[in-house]
């Protein structure tokens, strides 16, 4: 099979997969029944509104409840309750993937548009400055620990890192953030309780960024903390079940420098599986972090889906469902061409 062909198949295979996904949101909001409780819900939220409205208007009782039956019967066409679920929900899901997410029922952007291309558009650098940043100098660090353990395998070096990393894995991240706040917050005063600006805000650009960069400090340390140690055990797991392959024991029997058995042998067969991890990581990443997001009251990803799904706002639900799947899909794609950089064995 050429190379060409063999990328287009599996290009073929990711975009069933976000199909798929998306037909499985379907089916989860309108079989059982959730998107039309929600809905009439946020129907009735609405006429009560508008009824306090009208009482202040029309007094006639009887020409009262025609004014709001007539609105009533509007909402409900506009909202497609009229129609069943399964004609309703596949529209949306059309325009979705076409891009247009349409309008979030329930949340705002902070300039007040309820346009889900625009909240989303908002919360997304939030989190490429707190998660993304975090899982990258993690990765960094956790890497290069890893392999230099790998190298000293059984040496009090590895020992310690293999002591720290278990404990920086089994540390909640709520957790640590509760207490970093309660140290470098309350008190050593040296960053911010949370938020993402201070109160005022600075006006201008260079200062207004310096300013998020300020509160982003003590949550990026705080993912940091929790994530490294992973990091570290999975590079060095990696790098040591490789240097044990047969092919290495061969390098060095030939009497090959250390050196290039480590870079050539070692290091770069073990990039796939590492590799595999960073872009899955950094594209995870994209989804936010609610825990953390939420200790810092920081407006994230993360956070803006466990609102969407606490205010059942279903439209905004499919939208961000269907940017995660997206970003899966790109992911898988690019670890595609990157394999068959790193692993020539992969073409054949």
């Amino acid at each position: 099979m050429s190379l060409g062909r063999a990328l287009a198949l599996r290009a073929v295979t990711l975009v069933v997969v976000l199909f798929g996904v998306l037909l499985m949101v379907v089916i989860v909001l309108g079989a059982t029944g959730v998107s039309d409780r929600v809905l009439t819900a946020y129907v009735s939220d609405q006429l009560r509104v508008v009824r306090q409205e009208l009482s202040q208007k029309i007094r006639e009782p009887m020409e009262l409840e025609r004014a709001l039956e007539q609105y009533r019967a509007e909402l409900t066409a506009s909202y497609g309750l009229d129609r069943p679920w399964f004609q309703r929900l596949p529209q949306m899901i059309l325009r979705v993937l076409t891009l247009d997410l349409g309008y979030s029922r329930t949340i705002t952007s902070f300039t007040g548009s309820s346009r889900i291309a625009d909240i989303i558009a908002e919360r997304i650098p939030n989190t490429i400055i707190l998660v993304t940043t975090s899982v990258i100098i993690s990765a960094v660090i956790g890497i290069t620990l890893g392999v230099r353990a790998a190298v000293r395998a059984g040496g009090l070096y590895d020992r310690i890192l293999s002591l720290l990393s278990s404990v920086s894995f089994a540390l909640p991240s709520w957790w640590t953030g509760l207490l970093f706040i309660l140290v470098f917050s309350f008190y050593l005063g040296l960053f911010p309780f949370g938020g993402l600006y201070s109160a005022p805000p600075p006006s201008g650009m260079m200062e207004r960024l310096a300013d998020i960069i300020w509160h982003a400090i003590l949550p990026v340390l705080t993912l940091v903390t929790v994530i490294v140690g992973s990091w570290a055990y999975i590079s060095r797991t990696i790098v040591i079940n490789t240097a044990r392959e047969d092919f290495v024991n061969v390098a060095r029997a030939k009497g090959l420098p250390e050196s290039l058995i480590l870079r050539r042998y070692i290091i770069r067969p073990s990039a796939p599986p590492i590799i595999t991890n960073i872009v899955f990581a950094i594209s995870g990443s994209i989804g936010g972090a609610i825990l953390t997001e939420t200790v810092f009251n920081f407006p994230g990803m993360g956070r803006l889906y466990y609102e969407a799904i606490t205010s059942f706002d279903e439209g905004l639900v499919i939208a961000l469902t269907y940017l995660y799947t997206l970003i899966y899909v790109a992911s898988r794609f690019l670890l595609e061409v990157l394999y068959l950089l790193l692993d020539p064995r992969v073409r054949i």
